[in-house]
């Protein structure tokens, strides 16, 4: 019997963070699993978290705690912007991120490029908690294709435009290794609009130092700002780290109060984490994490 069906029977999921450290979920029921053209998927009922998914092992997002990531990723650099009209997001196919950008009135399009069909389907049958309908709102022009292609040769010989990019990536190795090097982030910066801005999420600075580095130095040799975060993320087990990049816009500048004054001016509610206290305090780092950066 393999580990996947031996979890299955005794509910029990077990999530490695790397060689030496993991953690545990119990009393999961398998609901879904299969294995795409590019990866191997996983849907799970829990009492903790409820509905999640995984992909290649790894826990992408659950209905209870999704917002923790998607929040974080989408409103620290669309707040900083001065009124985010266009948006790509690359990868994404749970559909979190486009819903959390769509709380912005200003939003004309986002446009999700993801790569697996399964990941989008599967958030259809299993994650209305995730999307919210998000998936297929009229502003959403749902892509399934290479991100890299897409950015790289198709967005580029258009000539297309964002004020914001999302990199909602699986981690780095496998499908999505080549987004996260710097041949893939100038291309990314080649799309931005003037005082545009770039997020992604950069993996665990304890459990995954180096990768964490590694991503940083990578954006710091193509963007003038690039500003790292961090916060706990439940159902990823581990402080997680996050980072915008952009050739002026510097998120981390940002003070509390304008912050939370643009919150309700541009009619963004249901915030469930982010706050203007809270952008503000996750661009504070310990010593630990800026020597790891070298700031």
């Amino acid at each position: 019997m393999g580990d996947l069906e031996r979890m299955g029977e005794e509910g029990l999921i077990i999530e490695r963070l790397n060689e030496h450290v993991g953690f545990f979920l119990q009393g999961a029921r398998l609901l879904e699993q299969g294995q795409s053209s590019f990866q191997r998927y996983e849907v799970w009922d829990t009492p903790q978290f409820g509905t999640l998914f995984r992909l290649d092992g790894c826990f992408m997002s659950s209905e209870a705690d999704e917002f923790y990531y998607h929040e974080n990723v989408v409103h620290v650099p669309a707040m900083a912007h001065a009124g985010v009209r266009r948006a790509l997001i690359i990868g994404g196919g749970d559909g979190g991120a486009a819903k959390e950008l769509l709380k912005y009135a200003s939003i004309e399009q986002i446009r999700l490029v993801e790569l697996d069909a399964c990941v989008v389907e599967l958030a259809r049958r299993h994650l209305s908690g995730v999307h919210c309908g998000a998936l297929d709102d009229p502003r959403v022009e749902l892509v399934i294709g290479d991100g890299f292609h897409h950015v790289t040769v198709e967005a580029a010989a258009t000539g297309d435009a964002y004020d914001l990019i999302v990199l909602d990536l699986t981690d780095p190795g496998g499908p999505a290794d080549a987004l996260y090097r710097e041949p893939f982030f100038e291309a990314c910066s080649r799309l931005l609009s003037p005082g545009g801005v770039l997020s992604l999420h950069l993996g665990s600075p304890v459990f995954q130092p180096a990768q964490v580095r590694a991503v940083v130095n990578a954006l710091r040799a193509t963007f003038a700002v690039v500003s790292p975060y961090f916060l706990y993320i439940p159902l990823y087990g581990s402080l997680w780290g996050l980072a915008t990049a952009s050739a002026s816009l510097d998120p981390a500048a940002c003070q509390p109060h304008n912050l939370d004054q643009r919150v309700r001016e541009r009619g963004v509610d249901g915030l469930k984490y982010y706050n203007g206290d809270i952008h503000r305090a996750q661009f504070v780092l310990p010593n630990n994490l800026r020597r790891l950066l070298g700031t």
